[in-house]
Formats: structure tokens, sequence, C-alpha cells
């Protein structure tokens, strides 16, 4: 086939040796009009180059780029035109390469079927070769036009053309494909020194080694392949140590992302390495080092805002509170200023790294916040931290975007920081009854109230094995259906009930015992509407979670309504809901001290100190027990737990010590 192909090339400058004499014309004549058309063709690819060139260090280079990629394309099929010839290949090649990387810089993007005009140029190889491969797949094309192809003269174009599949094919994320091709490309030598030892990685040693075709003066490129090749090793790094992350190898990812940061890339992506390694630093339990790559970032791009919102959190986790306020504060500014006009990208390079790797898990750790939900996190964050007066602040800013039906300034997406909007409204009354705003709060939750009062049904079966079924089964759609529905039913009732809960809270604030039992209690008719069938929560995995809300806000609400009874000299009554609230927790210190003072009202003295030495021994050792079991709270139910604390402790305790010590005065010895 070689020898075949080198008669073809047709290198002889002189002409073809005499026909001798006879009839018909000699190939001459035909020649010299294909000559003519390489020559024109070659100068017609060169103008487009040249004026690429002078074009890119200005304005407007996507529409530049359309206008260039469409006579290319025109050229293109002028070429293809005419029957395909050896001669011809090598500036057919070039221009294939040229268009398709005007094509990237008028999309700003890595078009998917624009790597179908590669597979064409390969298959036009192989029919002026004399071969076919119509029925190969990409791959195994490239394996036989590589392996079979020894013209010398396509050697260097069929190299640079690999190097552009190879970037299809990172922006795909096929790595293996990609290591494939670079064994093919790469010589012997090559090879030999992208032999890697134990640790290295394989792929970007093999792009490493490859030894980029020298570009000829006559057929110039819009970019070099040596260009082509550093963006797709940065690429490849970058690409691997995103996987390395999401896959938990964090050591492995650290080091391929280091390598991508001392890569080829623009400002921005580097920006984006460098927040990708802070991320990936703070899981590994650095949260020093992950600053150290954060502020870096924000160092080489401030405008990489996703590298302020982890620098906040990163402090927020540390204990460091004041920092992390500000962080968001700084953050919260930046998003709500329109940004700095984009600097002309100028594409000296139309092939970039960012156009090659976009993956779920950098668009996770990339994802820009909306001020909405920087807004959120100021109020939690101060709500958490007791400060309580920028925490109201915070929240009635966030709740007036939704008040006004600003709709798109609230991201609802599964993706947002944000939990449920009835959460949100419950933390807001939170922090202004903390506040002593308590009339504040009782609208804020009569709000939450009647927003969910048509959403939750008369009565809410929980069953004991109501579990998820295995999508393969007959019939699961169905029970999953049933199943997330229940689920929300339940989150309606919780935020229903806490709404009666806080309002009850507020109004004894207010000192309106009645209407605080009032609420309370309508709180306690709202849960009886759940019913539990089988051996218990313990059971119901799937709704657990919601069911440990419902018990906890009966407890608190027990106590709550145990308390105003108390007040309003209605002991008998109390004494009931401090014996319930003790059934659902039982042990708890709060309940207990509670009950005790319910029986000590009630001149039930020896009772009272019975009880208070039962549980003065057993209620540290089982609060402990308890603090490590089970979920957090959710924030919004934290201060009633806290207004829930028995707040005479010791003065019942001396009280009970002191009548267990006459008592022990009267007993006869």
């Amino acid at each position: 086939m070689a020898a075949a192909m080198k008669r073809r090339r047709g290198t002889d400058p002189d002409p073809d040796p005499d026909p001798g004499p006879g009839p018909g014309p000699g190939p001459e004549p035909e020649r010299e009009p294909e000559r003519g058309c390489l020559r024109a063709w070659a100068a017609q690819s060169r103008a487009v180059v040249g004026r690429w060139t002078t074009a890119r260090c200005g304005g407007e280079t996507r529409r530049v780029c359309r206008q260039l990629r469409d006579e290319l394309l025109e050229l293109l099929r002028s070429i293809r035109g005419l029957p395909v010839a050896l001669p011809a290949l090598p500036l057919e090649l070039t221009v294939l390469y040229n268009s398709l990387l005007f094509t990237v810089g008028a999309s700003d993007s890595v078009i998917k079927g624009e790597a179908e005009g590669i597979r064409q140029g390969l298959l036009r190889v192989l029919e002026a070769c004399g071969a076919c491969g119509q029925d190969l797949g990409t791959e195994e094309l490239w394996e036989k036009v590589l392996q079979e192809v020894t013209v010398e003269e396509l050697q260097a174009p069929l190299r640079r053309l690999g190097a552009l599949q190879a970037a299809w094919w990172l922006a795909a994320s096929q790595l293996a494909s990609v290591a494939g091709l670079f064994q093919l490309l790469s010589t012997a030598e090559d090879r030999g020194r992208a032999h890697c030892s134990e640790g290295q990685n394989k792929l970007l040693s093999l792009i490493k080694a490859w030894r980029v075709p020298p570009e000829g003066a006559s057929l110039p490129l819009v970019q070099s392949a040596k260009d082509l090749k550093e963006i797709l090793h940065t690429a490849a790094a970058f690409l691997q140590g995103l996987q390395e992350l999401e896959a938990g190898n964090f050591p492995t990812a650290l080091s391929l992302l280091q390598e991508a940061a001392g890569g080829f890339c623009s400002k921005n992506i580097l920006a984006q390495i460098h927040t990708c390694l802070g991320c990936c630093a703070q899981r590994m339990g650095k949260p020093q080092t992950a600053l150290q790559h954060l502020k870096r970032a924000l160092q080489v791009d401030f405008q990489c805002l996703p590298a302020l919102s982890h620098v906040a959190a990163v402090y927020h986790d540390l204990g460091e509170i004041d920092t992390g306020l500000q962080a968001l504060t700084l953050l919260y500014e930046a998003l709500g200023k329109s940004p700095p006009p984009a600097a002309s990208s100028a594409p000296h390079f139309l092939m970039q790294t960012e156009l090659l790797v976009h993956t779920p898990v950098l668009t996770s750790l990339l994802r820009r916040c909306h001020p909405s939900e920087v807004k959120y996190l100021l109020a939690q964050w101060c709500l958490q931290d007791g400060r309580v007066a920028d925490a109201v602040e915070h929240y009635l800013d966030f709740l007036s975007l939704l008040q006004e039906g600003l709709q798109q300034q609230v991201p609802l997406d599964s993706s947002s920081a944000l939990p449920r909007i009835p959460e949100v409204f419950l933390e807001a009354a939170s922090a202004l009854e903390q506040a002593g705003r308590h009339q504040d709060a009782i609208t804020v939750c009569e709000e939450v109230i009647s927003r969910t009062t048509d959403l939750i049904p008369r009565v809410l079966r929980v069953e004991e094995r109501l579990e998820q079924p295995e999508s393969s089964l007959p019939g699961a759609e169905l029970a999953g259906g049933l199943l997330s529905q229940k689920k929300e039913s339940l989150c309606c009732l919780a935020w229903r009930a806490a709404g009666y809960l806080h309002q009850g809270w507020a109004w004894a604030k207010l000192g309106e015992s009645k209407e605080a039992v009032t609420q309370f209690s309508r709180c306690l008719s709202d849960l009886l509407r759940v019913q539990l069938h089988g051996s218990g929560i313990r059971q119901t995995e799937n709704l657990q979670a919601e069911v440990e809300v419902l018990q906890k806000i009966r407890f608190l609400s027990l106590i709550g309504r145990g308390t105003q009874f108390l007040e309003m000299g209605r002991n008998k009554e109390a004494l009931l809901d401090f014996q319930h609230s003790l059934q659902i927790s039982p042990g708890d210190p709060a309940a207990a001290s509670y009950l005790v003072q319910a029986l000590w009202e009630l001149n039930r003295k020896q009772e009272a100190a019975a009880q208070w030495q039962k549980f003065s021994q057993s209620c540290p050792a089982e609060d402990g027990q308890q603090q490590g079991q089970g979920r957090p709270l959710p924030l919004y139910l934290v201060s009633c737990q806290e207004q829930a604390v028995f707040p005479h402790s010791e003065t019942l305790a001396r009280s009970i010590q002191d009548y267990l010590r006459a008592a022990a005065q009267d007993t006869p010895r």
C-alpha cells in the first residue's frame, strides 16, 4: 500500500514523464488546473488566518469567528467538490482543523456534532489511500488511519487533527478514548518518555511526552498544536482531579488539581481550580489550607464569587462567626452590584480549558449563590449565634422578597441553600420572639398556619412498614408517590403545629395565659391527626425524621401548656400535661422538674420529693445519652426548647431538701 501511495503522491516538481506518442491528451493539461486550484485554496486559507491574527486583538470576536468559519467551510466544500487526491489532503485537513476551531470560537462551546467533520476527513484520507472505514467507530477509524497511512506529508496534519479529536473526547469525559488516541499519536520514542512510574498519571504522561508536529509556514494555523497540547494537559488534569474529588479520593484529587493549577489557562479557570483545591482541602479537614487556596482564587479573579461563599463557610465551620459574617456581607454586596463589563475574551486561543471541563461536580462547587440565599444565611447564622437583632433584620429583608411576590428573587430549585419557605417563616418568628416582638411573631406564624391548613388531610396514617419499595418491583412508582405525598403532608402538619406552638409561647410572654393555652391546645389537637400503626416509630424509616419532629413539637407544647396551667393555678391539669410529656421523652430534666413542681403545688410533697430523688439520680446520665442520639432540632424549634427549660431548679431543690431534712428529723429513731 505504501508503495502505491508514494506513486500517487506526485511530489516530483517536474512534469510527468513523457507520455510518448499517441492519440489523446496527456495528464499535463489536467495537472496545471489542479495545481492552480491548490495555490488558490492555500492562498485563501492563509488570508483567513491572517485576518484572524489581526482581528483577535479587537472586539466582536464571535462575529469574526462566525464569518471566518463560514468562509473556511465554503473553501472546504470547494476542495471536496473534486475527487479526493493525496496532494490536496494536507491543505484539506488543515482547513478542517481551522474551521473546527472557528466553530468553537463562534459558539464558545465544544459542539458534539461538529466532531463528525473529523470523521469525514479521516474517511477521505482512507479513500485516497484506497481503503475504506465507513463501518468503523471513531476510535477504530483513528486506529486504522494512524497505523496504515504512512504518507509523510499527512503525518503532521493528521496528528494535529488527532489533538483536536482529543479535545472533543475530553469535553465528553471520555478519558480512556483520549489515552488510547495519544498512544497512537505518539512515536515509540514518545511512548518511552511517557513511561510513568507508580503514582504518576498515565494520561498526563502521554500528553506531556507527545511531540507536537511542526507547523508549516505555507499552511498557518489559527491555534498552534503546541498551545492545544498545553490546554489538553491542563484540562485532563483538572477533569481527573474533579473525578477523584467526587469519588472521595482527596489526596489524589489535590495532586491532580495542583497539576492543573500550574498549567496553561486563563485567570478565570485558574480561580476555579483554586476554588476546587480549597473545597478539596476543606473536605480533607485542612481548613487553613482551604482558606489559602480560596483566597488565592479571589486574588486571581475577584469575580469568582463562589470562592467567597466557600470562604464564609470555612470560617463558620471554624467557629469564627464574625469573619464568616463579614465574608457573607461582602458576598451579598458583590452580588447586588452589576458585574463589571467582561474583558474582551479576545480568544487568542479558540479552544480553551474552560470549554473542555464542565461536570456536575464542578457546577456544584462553582454554583453562584443567589442574593436571597446569602441574605438567608446571614439571618440563620446570626440567629444561631444569638445575634437576635441582626437576625430579625435579615429575616425581614428576606421575607419582604416573598411578600412582594418577587419569585424570581428566591430560587426554589433543589440546589438552593434555602430550606422550605414555611421553615424560614418559623425561624423568623423565633427571632422575633427572642427580640421581644411577640405580636409580630404571632402574625408571622399566622401566615404559616393559614397557608398550610388546606394541605393537611384530616387523618394521617403512618404504617409500620411504609418503606420505599425497590424500583424494579410492580407498583413501586405508585407506592413511591404515595410515600412522597405522605412525607409532604407530615411536613405541612409539622409547620402548622409549630406555628401554634410559637404562638402559644408568644402569648405566654405577653402574659396572656388563657390565649397561650388555646394555641398550645390547637397544636396538640392538630397532632392527633397522626395515627401510628404497628410497633412504633422505629419501623417508619422513610418518615422517621418527620415523625420525630412532630413528637418534639408535641412534647414542647405539653410543657408549654402545663406551665400556663400552673400560672393559672390549674395544677391538676398541669400535672397531666407533664406526665404525658414524660411519656414522650422519659427522663427529660425539664419535664421531670415541672412534674415535681406540679406535685409540690398540689401539696403532694412526699410524692414530689420521691420523684425529685428519682430524677436527680437518673436525669444527668439519661440527658447525656439523649444528647448523643437522634437528629438535631430544626432551627425554628430551638427557641421553644430553650423556653421549656425549668427556670426554678435550685429553688425547688432547696425546698425539697429542706422538706426531706425536716421529715428525717420527725422520723422516730
